[in-house]
């Protein structure tokens, strides 16, 4: 019998779900939507939060970032106390309270009262993305059928950064600004009607209590990395952001010395050091690191250098997500007729190529080269979340499901932190620099050189207040200057894929025990 039809015959004795697990999974999709919509639907309104509000440019920054901020900050908790008092249970008290801050953050009167509604909002999201992933490997035990929902599971997440621009454009079109967020309520409210229906519950049997030392450690950890990281891509390296990112690092280290000691700790570190395990959350966190770093400044591209309106960039950008939701659904498929590191570096290596196509975009090429280059890192890196999260998961003790999604969710939003900033502070230092000879030759006071030379956005600013050729000069200058940086990005995210798919290869090449479908089929 070859290991194919082996694999074949073992995949069909296992139990397999019924009706009602997949009408539970369009359920489980619900919160994944809205999660993923709420980290850039309130992008657009910003310039309305700031008419009407009038926030002090630190309190519009921290209305931005909190959201993001809390989810990162709370996951490994929030997953381990999935574990502890009920993966349904938590996803229910998570939507009940992201339902109840939305609707304060929608009718917030002041800058402070939005910054703590968007606060909760994202410890609540937090328990979103590890409890529904842990429930979907408790109700799917057919190794095909968890891939597929697995695959399903990340589609919404796509789905819902695909429809967060277009959806909040449409709505910011015909009502105030709190109605990005307003929209949440009724769909949590739905959440909570259907989830006792349908969903399955499911704790550890012998879980032990928290352990709140942990708890603090981590959240401390994960939140002064992050904020150092945002705070690279915003300002560029700086003192506050390396001590920042350094004691981060150091109370990571901490963190992670104490939970060896611990008989019940908050997570088990002993799932990293199965067999390929973080590898896959390696390869993982380098695909989120370039597509989102990528992302970063496509959008200013077609906003700022092409002209467009942040409905047309969002619909201009939308069949990304289009092409990541269909490939995370046509992984399984991929599955069952190719190795799992086959998909993978296959996918890497056409991601490298859509990089590579981008880095030769000029400003004066149409938005469809970019458009295309997009589409083929998109397709390549489709398949990456759903082959090595079901990998992951796989491998994880059912009883500590919700600890190891969130584990994985945590290196999703470190590799996106960790994109955004390095190759925002890429761009940024190309941009300047390029920026610095072309206003040598311009009547600038020192105070518009400076501002020229720091964002593109500015230039463009001073641009429009003055006349004649100068003007124009400077204005395509700064397109220039910013499309140069960003080839230098796509030049970085082509070398990062193609160093991923090297490690790939030796991590689950030919001939190792621990290739990621080696132990499943």
């Amino acid at each position: 019998m070859t290991p194919s039809t082996a694999a074949d015959a073992a995949t069909a004795e296992q139990p397999r779900a019924g009706v009602r697990e997949w009408i539970g999974l369009a359920v489980l999709a619900l919160p994944c939507l809205i999660y993923a919509m709420d980290l850039t639907v309130l992008y657009l309104a910003v310039p309305q939060i700031t008419a009407q509000l009038k926030p002090s440019a630190s309190e519009l920054l921290w209305i931005v970032d909190i959201y993001g901020f809390m989810v990162a900050g709370f996951l490994m908790v929030m997953g381990t106390l999935g574990d502890r008092i009920g993966r349904r249970r938590l996803l229910l008290i998570g939507a009940a309270a992201f339902g109840l801050s939305s609707a304060v953050a929608a009718f917030a009167t002041s800058p402070v009262m939005l910054i703590i509604a968007r606060a909760v909002q994202g410890i609540a999201g937090a328990t979103l993305a590890p409890s529904t992933l842990a429930l979907i490997t408790n109700m799917f035990r057919n190794d095909r059928e968890r891939t597929f929902a697995i695959g399903v599971w990340l589609a919404s997440f796509s789905g819902g950064a695909t429809l967060g621009p277009m959806f909040g454009g449409l709505l910011l079109e015909y009502f105030w600004w709190g109605s990005v967020l307003l929209i949440n309520a009724p769909l949590m409210l739905l959440l909570l009607i259907l989830a006792p229906l349908l969903l399955p519950e499911y704790r550890a049997p012998s879980a032990g209590r928290i352990d709140l030392i942990s708890a603090v450690q981590s959240l401390a950890a994960v939140l002064l990395v992050m904020f150092g990281l945002k705070r690279i891509a915003e300002q560029g390296v700086s003192e506050i952001a390396f001590v920042s990112i350094a004691l981060g690092l150091l109370i990571g280290w901490m963190f992670a010395s104490r939970q060896r000691r611990l008989d019940d700790p908050l997570i088990d570190f002993s799932i990293l050091r199965m067999p390929g395990v973080g590898a896959a959350l390696t390869v993982n966190v380098l695909g989120l690191f370039t597509v989102l770093g990528t992302f970063f400044f496509i959008a200013q591209y077609l906003q700022l250098v092409r002209g467009m309106g942040p409905l047309e960039a969002g619909l201009w950008t939308a069949p990304s997500g289009v092409v990541f939701a269909i490939g995370s659904m046509l992984t399984p498929r991929l599955l069952q007729k190719f190795r799992a590191e086959t998909v993978i570096l296959a996918g890497l290596i056409i991601a490298a190529l859509g990089y590579a196509l981008l880095a030769t975009v000029t400003a004066g090429d149409s938005p469809s080269l970019a458009f295309i280059a997009m589409l083929i890192f998109c397709a390549g890196l489709a398949p990456l979340g759903t082959t090595t999260t079901d990998y992951v998961m796989a491998r994880a003790p059912p009883e500590r499901a919700g600890a190891t999604s969130a584990i994985s969710e945590t290196s999703f939003e470190f590799g996106g932190a960790a994109g955004i900033a390095i190759f925002g502070s890429l761009l940024t230092a190309v941009y300047s620099s390029e920026m610095l000879r072309a206003v040598a030759a311009l009547s600038l006071d020192a105070a518009a050189r400076e501002t020229a030379t720091h964002t593109l956005g500015g230039a463009l600013d001073i641009a429009k207040h003055m006349t004649g050729a100068q003007a124009e000069t400077l204005a395509n200058a700064a397109r220039a200057a910013f499309v140069k940086g960003m080839s230098v990005t796509a030049i970085l995210a082509t070398i990062t894929t193609l160093g991923a798919a090297a490690f790939a290869f030796v991590a689950f090449g030919p001939g190792k025990k621990a290739a990621p479908d080696a132990d499943r089929r």
